[in-house]
């Protein structure tokens, strides 16, 4: 099994500007890649404000803020990423985004190079197909914000290899954090579960049966929730939401995951939750 020491990033979006400070803070050097000058330099302002956070509290000192920042390089260009062991895509939740980005990762990397995704719901399986290294595409769920969830969920398509399993879960580990093992299915385990009761929130919005703060402090209050399913669809983003919701609903044709009609004109009229500063809740 090999150790992995460096690692590239793509997509500097929420998930993966936190996934790259994570790897830089655990010792690792990252390559972040965006097609988009103007979400790299959003990316790296936000890691830096992560690691400046770190430090007011005393996590870290300002020498190991210096030294991670000094570990992470940006660029605009997949072949940046020609000879790395490991990359994880973090673009946005579409299956036909997420199949093109890897193909041309497939096209790029290394024969041995692994290739991970951060897809929250989609068949790791389906993707994997669009390469020609499918023992080697695996599913590395973070969970969102990266920086303070422990929780990796580490996800085996059909093919994928016992050795694949084993550099990303050890590289899971090198970050700090704790991989779970699961198997290819719409939505995994967070998503199948979460996804639903965030759908039900909304339906009793929806229905009148509360206001967005009462259904919110009934789950924190009654069932211990640290955050009640209406903000934390608002700090996901509605549209992420929806996306997983659409793809739980495709892949097991059942009712229960059809998406809250009000969810779906959330997401046309761009109420998007925090990043669009309107959702169940200002901002």
């Amino acid at each position: 099994m090999a150790s992995i020491q460096k690692i590239g990033v793509v997509g500097a979006g929420t998930m993966g500007h936190g996934i790259t400070q994570v790897a830089a803070g655990s010792g690792f050097d990252v390559i972040l890649v965006d097609v988009a000058q103007e979400a790299l330099d959003l990316g790296l302002a936000k890691i830096e404000k992560g690691f400046g956070k770190l430090v007011e509290k005393e996590k870290i000192s300002a020498a190991d803020r210096d030294a991670a920042l000094g570990r992470i390089t940006t660029s605009t260009a997949l072949d940046s990423l020609d000879d790395l062991p490991l990359v994880v895509e973090a673009v946005v939740e579409r299956l036909d985004v997420k199949q093109k980005v890897l193909a041309d990762l497939d096209r790029i990397l290394p024969e041995g190079a692994i290739l991970a995704t951060n897809t929250s719901s989609i068949s790791i399986t389906k993707l994997a197909a669009v390469t020609g290294r499918a023992d080697r595409v695996i599913g590395m769920h973070f969970m969102n914000p990266v920086p303070l969830m422990k929780l990796v969920e580490v996800i085996r398509g059909l093919a994928t290899s016992q050795e694949t399993y084993d550099t990303v879960k050890a590289a899971a580990e090198a970050m700090g954090k704790i991989p779970v093992e699961v198997h290819d299915a719409p939505g995994f385990v967070s998503n199948r579960v979460l996804m639903p009761m965030i759908n039900e929130a909304i339906f009793c919005l929806y229905e009148g049966v509360g206001e967005p703060q009462a259904i919110d402090q009934v789950m924190k209050l009654g069932m211990n929730h640290p955050m009640g399913p209406l903000a934390l669809a608002d700090l996901i983003g509605l549209d992420v939401c929806l996306d997983i919701l659409d793809v739980l609903y495709e892949g097991f044709k059942d009712p229960k995951y059809r998406p809250c009609p009000l969810l779906v004109k959330m997401v046309d009229s761009g109420r998007l939750g925090r990043k669009s500063g309107h959702g169940f809740y200002p901002y």
